[in-house]
């Protein structure tokens, strides 16, 4: 008779990333000693962003390393101030997002800098002094803590345990992220991508895992089957031919790109007119280059390549931003952030938001409290720059262009495991979009599952029994 398991003594806490869609951060403790999974700034609503100026709930200091799914600033935003208040652990991630990080992390900083200086300057911060999060000489610094490692490799993190990197679709260098804790499985879904993306390979089967921790961004909803360039080519026509303009809040990694390659093909097709098209991104432009140097991560050819970058015109300083703002339509804009947080793409808001003959499309999804979601809900004004910005123009949501799998996908994507997980976990979503999909993975796949609460700390495997 075999010897009865003993449940490894690990726990995880939810720091981030439970019952909201933004601050993604999980608390691995085995035998007193911790491990970070992702490392994200919180978005959206005040009282989330807030949340980025609390003292971290452990010293960052006791913390070994951290494991990072990919680079997206929900994902990977805080890493700065996680080094600036003591980490000096490795951050392990795929190549492509270490490359991403080097673009994403300095660019936060900078925004962080001059939304604090903007503020300083126009006297609306209830501070007298207002200050950054972190520069971008902070993120430049923790950029050196970053080491590279190659999907499916197994990651030795201390005796017994190790973790590998598996594809997950999404962007460039997103990972699942499955742990072998004293041969029991901790597997994270990371941001889990579609299975018939245009841009991105589809994410693998889930392996065995004994607890799974799975986003849940549209757990609540459906993709609706539209081609992407179906979708898209009236839009910019129907704009085109009133003499407006198209911005295009865009993330810049990935959902840029594929826009652009979209533009691009419809153009050469004959199938909208060819107006001027602006990427008004330099850290789009950047990911642009590091797509075109992973081609073994994702659909794109050599051709659709040079068609995707010899698209749009690239505006690289601040000067060549403010003199778009100046110039009339008809033309494109694709410019960040994706959700109309900050970056240049304010600017073409204030600029164009009040000509109806414009339009403002929104390609992502909108997480709530942010300009974006006000946007998408029909407000006639936004705020910005201190002041209400009126929004007379046409605003579309575009609903093919998504990089998340949707409800049905994620239980598709479960459904591949060969048994159940001991306990599943939904994070990474909205409170209704979180629980529908625990309601779904009870009903349908008949799953232990639960939604966790912010700083919540479970104990692994406790649940889990040996064959």
């Amino acid at each position: 008779m075999s010897d009865q398991f003993t449940p490894p003594q690990a726990t995880l806490q939810f720091l981030g990333a439970a019952n909201t869609v933004t601050g993604s951060r999980y608390l691995l403790e085995i035998d007193k000693r911790r491990v970070l999974i992702d490392c994200g700034m919180f978005q959206g609503y005040k009282y989330l962003r807030e949340r980025n100026w609390a003292a971290f709930p452990v010293d960052p200091a006791t913390i070994e390393m951290v494991l990072l799914t990919h680079a997206h600033i929900d994902h990977s935003g805080y890493l700065p101030a996680l080094v600036k208040q003591g980490f000096k652990g490795k951050v392990y991630c795929t190549a492509a997002s270490r490359e991403l990080c080097a673009i994403l992390l300095p660019d936060s900083g900078y925004l962080l800098e001059e939304q604090a200086r903007y503020a300083r300057k126009k006297g609306y911060s209830k501070h007298a002094n207002p200050e950054p999060l972190y520069t971008r000489d902070d993120a430049e610094a923790c950029l050196k803590y970053f080491r590279a490692h190659d999907f499916e490799k197994p990651l030795k993190i201390m005796p017994g345990v190790s973790a590998r990197f598996l594809r997950a679709g999404h962007i460039l260098g997103a990972a699942q992220i499955s742990l072998d804790i004293h041969g029991r499985t901790l597997h994270f879904s990371g941001d889990m991508g579609r299975p018939n993306d245009p841009l991105m390979k589809p994410p693998v089967p889930l392996v065995q895992a004994d607890v799974l921790v799975c986003e849940s961004t549209y757990g609540d909803r459906v993709h609706p089957e539209i081609n992407t360039q179906a979708e898209l080519a009236p839009i910019i026509s129907r704009v085109a031919a009133r003499g407006g303009v198209v911005v295009i809040p865009a993330f810049a990694v990935g959902r840029a790109q594929i826009l652009m390659l979209q533009i691009a093909r419809l153009q050469a097709q004959g199938l909208i007119p060819k107006v001027p098209v602006y990427l008004n991104s330099p850290m789009a432009i950047d990911a642009t280059e590091i797509y075109r140097q992973h081609h073994d991560e994702h659909n794109i050819s050599e051709a659709d390549c040079r068609l995707m970058t010899g698209l749009a015109t690239m505006v690289h300083s601040a000067e060549e931003s403010k003199t778009l703002n100046m110039r009339s339509g008809p033309m494109i804009i694709i410019s960040a952030s994706g959700m109309a947080t900050g970056g240049r793409v304010l600017h073409h808001i204030e600029a164009f938001g009040p000509d109806p003959r414009n339009a403002i499309v929104l390609a992502g999804y909108q997480a709530g409290g942010t300009r974006g979601a006000l946007l998408a809900g029909g407000a006639k004004s936004v705020r910005m720059f201190g002041r209400e910005v009126p929004i007379n123009a046409e605003v579309l949501t575009l609903q093919s262009f998504s990089s998340h799998a949707d409800s049905n996908e994620l239980i598709a994507w479960m459904r591949t495991a060969q048994k159940p997980p001991g306990m599943t976990y939904i994070t990474h979503g909205e409170p209704d979009a979180a629980d529908i999909l625990r309601g779904r993975v009870k009903r349908e796949l008949g799953w232990t599952c639960r939604v966790p609460e912010q700083l919540e700390q479970v104990q692994l495997f406790a649940q889990t029994q040996s064959n």
